[in-house]
C-alpha cells in the first residue's frame, strides 16, 4: 500500500476488527497513519451470514481497488422467491444484473461477511498492527491525546480513538452524556440465524416463507451449508431482552415462536438445536447526534447501524470508513474541525439510508394472518409476471444511498 505524503503521521487505535474497522484501518494507514486495531476476539472475526454491497457500498471497495477480489469470493444468489407451505414459488424477483439502475432484494455483490472481512484485513495487515483478544476498557483524554486502557492491563498513548466496536458499542456509551440511553429506534423486529447442511432442493435462489407474524429465509452460501433466517414481529421486553441470554435460553424462544409455523420448519428447528454458529439480535437503528468527543469517534455500526433491513448497514460502514480518513487527511492539523467534517459530510448519506427502514412497510410485508399473506404473495405474483421489479431497478437513478455521492480526497485516492 502506497503512502500519502506531506501529511502528519498520527498514532490511531481502532476498537473493532470487522468491517468497518478493518475498512478505516485501510484508509488511514493509506493516509500515511500509524494504526493499531484491537479485537476482543481472539483471532480475525470472519464469520457471519450473508451480506450485500450497494450504491455507493460498491464505489468504495472500487476506490479501494479491491472490486475485483470482492467479485472473485461473490455468492451465487439468483434471486427471490416467495414460497407456499408446500415450497413453491409464488412469485420470484431475480438480480438486477444490468449494470444500471439499482439492486432488487438480492444485490450484485452478495457475499458472507467473513470472506469481506478476511479481503480487508489482507489489505491491511502489511501496514497495520492487530492485536487479537484485546479490547479497551476505559479511556481518558485531553487536548492532545488519548490514553487507552486495555483488557489485558497494558495502556497507551494515541492521538485517536476510532470505535468500530458495533451496534452494541462500549465507546459510543462512553462518549454519551452520563445516563443517555442507547440510542436505538426499535422496529418491533427480531433475527436469528445459524447454518445447517445443504440438501439437493437447497437452490442458488433465496427462499422466503411467511407465517403470520414471522417470517423465515433460506439461502445457500456454498455446496455444503444452506443458511436460515427467522426474523419475527414482536414487541416485548421478553423478545428484546432474550438476546442478551445463555445461548440456550435464545434458542428455546426461537424454537417455541416458530414450531408451528409449517413449511420447513422442523427441519432448520433441529439444525439449530445443534448449530454452533447461532446468532440473534433486536433489529435496530442507531440513530445519535454524537458522532464523536474530542479524540474519540464512531465509525459504521457504532455511529449508526441502519439495520439489516435498510441493505445497506455493510456499504454504511465502508462509507463512513472512507470519509472519516479523508477528512482526518484534509485536516491534519485540526483533528475537530476533521471530524467536525466528517459528520456534516457524511450525515446526508447516513439519514438517506436509515430512512430506507419505514416499520409500516416492514410490518407490511410480514403479514399477521393467513389472508393477509395470500393477499401479499397474490400482489407480488401480480407484479412479477407483470416484470415490474425489474423494471423498477432497470430505470431508478439511484440506489438505497440517494444522490448523495462519495467526495474526492486525492491523498487517499491517489495515495
Amino acid at each position: 500500500m502506497t503512502r500519502a505524503a506531506g501529511i502528519p503521521s498520527l498514532r490511531v487505535l481502532i476498537c473493532g476488527g470487522g468491517i468497518a474497522g478493518e475498512a478505516a484501518a485501510y484508509w488511514l494507514a493509506r493516509g500515511g497513519h500509524r494504526v493499531t486495531v484491537v479485537e476482543r476476539f481472539p483471532a480475525l472475526r470472519a464469520t457471519g451470514a450473508q451480506v450485500d454491497l450497494r450504491g455507493q457500498g460498491i464505489d468504495a471497495v472500487r476506490r479501494m481497488g479491491l472490486l475485483d477480489v470482492v467479485g472473485s469470493k461473490l455468492v451465487d444468489e439468483a434471486g427471490v422467491a416467495l414460497v407456499n407451505a408446500r415450497g413453491k414459488a409464488r412469485a420470484t424477483i431475480m438480480a438486477n444484473t444490468s449494470g444500471r439502475g439499482r439492486q432488487t432484494l438480492t444485490s450484485e455483490y452478495e457475499i458472507m461477511r467473513g470472506d469481506l472481512v478476511r479481503v480487508l484485513h489482507d489489505a491491511t495487515k502489511e501496514d497495520v498492527e492487530h492485536v487479537f483478544g484485546v479490547s479497551v476498557d476505559r479511556f481518558e483524554q485531553d487536548e492532545k491525546r488519548v490514553v487507552a486502557h486495555f483488557s489485558n492491563g497494558t495502556s497507551g498513548e494515541f492521538d485517536l480513538l476510532v470505535g468500530a466496536d458495533g451496534q452494541g458499542s462500549r465507546l459510543r456509551r462512553a462518549i454519551l452524556p452520563p445516563g443517555t440511553a442507547d440510542p436505538y429506534r426499535r422496529v418491533g423486529i427480531h433475527m436469528a440465524y445459524w447454518f445447517i447442511p445443504r440438501i439437493a432442493t437447497d437452490t442458488n435462489i433465496r427462499d422466503t416463507y411467511h407465517a403470520p407474524g414471522r417470517m423465515i429465509m433460506r439461502r445457500s452460501h456454498n455446496p455444503a451449508e444452506t443458511q436460515v433466517y427467522f426474523i419475527l414481529r414482536e414487541e416485548s421486553e421478553e423478545a428484546s431482552a432474550v438476546h442478551r441470554e445463555p445461548i440456550e435460553r435464545r434458542k428455546k424462544f426461537w424454537s417455541d415462536r416458530f414450531r408451528d409455523a409449517g413449511w420447513q420448519t422442523e427441519r432448520f428447528l433441529e439444525g439449530m438445536r445443534t448449530a454452533d454458529d447461532f446468532y440473534s439480535q433486536e433489529v435496530v437503528q442507531v440513530c445519535t447526534d454524537t458522532w464523536s468527543k474530542g479524540r474519540v469517534v464512531l465509525v459504521g455500526d457504532a455511529a449508526h447501524c441502519a439495520s439489516p433491513f435498510s441493505g445497506m448497514g455493510v456499504s454504511g460502514g465502508l462509507v463512513g470508513a472512507y470519509v472519516l480518513a479523508g477528512e482526518i487527511n484534509r485536516h491534519p492539523h485540526d483533528l475537530p474541525r476533521a471530524l467536525a467534517d466528517y459528520d456534516t459530510t457524511l450525515r446526508p448519506f447516513v439519514d438517506e439510508i436509515q430512512a430506507t427502514v419505514k416499520p409500516r412497510l416492514l410490518r407490511l410485508a410480514m403479514p399477521g394472518s393467513r389472508w393477509a399473506i395470500d393477499a401479499f404473495h397474490s400482489a407480488a405474483a401480480v407484479a412479477c409476471f407483470l416484470r415490474l421489479p425489474e423494471l423498477v431497478a432497470r430505470h431508478a437513478k439511484e440506489d438505497r444511498g440517494g444522490d448523495w455521492r462519495l467526495p474526492e480526497y486525492p491523498d487517499l485516492d491517489n495515495g
